[in-house]
């Protein structure tokens, strides 16, 4: 990824990855020895909320970039499990914060696309660009 937005996507993963509460937790929470109610528990998912919407702020991502980071399916996760009630003001915020970075975030041209139309027959061929990654 050497071009900024995946610079800035890449980087957007790590911090999420940090303060993840599905790493940590999700496991712990299923085997019992920790309920979903817990004060750490809720500390994190607070934290990893916080932190997603900081990064779903950031400059640079595209609407590719972002569709990678749709915070939904985590969010699903942690409500099956008890960590969130799907009516939660803080889940409604994330998902507003997700929504507003979709609506003003570029979209990023497709990869192989070139100026001599959606064929791509003007880009590299496929074994050029095989070649130009070794």
């Amino acid at each position: 990824m050497d071009n900024p937005s995946g610079q800035v996507l890449q980087r957007a993963i790590s911090t999420i990855a940090q303060v993840d509460p599905l790493i940590k937790l999700l496991q712990q929470v299923r085997l019992g020895r920790l309920k979903p109610t817990d004060a750490g528990v809720r500390a994190v998912t607070e934290s990893w909320i916080e932190t997603y919407e900081r990064v779903l702020a950031l400059e640079g991502l595209t609407r590719s970039g972002l569709r990678r980071l749709d915070p939904a399916p985590r969010v699903a996760v942690l409500v099956e499990i008890g960590v969130l009630a799907s009516d939660h003001e803080a889940v409604a915020r994330l998902s507003a914060s997700f929504h507003r970075a979709m609506a003003v975030s570029p979209e990023e041209p497709e990869q192989g696309l070139s100026s001599h139309g959606p064929s791509g027959q003007g880009g590299l061929d496929a074994a050029s660009r095989s070649d130009q990654r070794r």
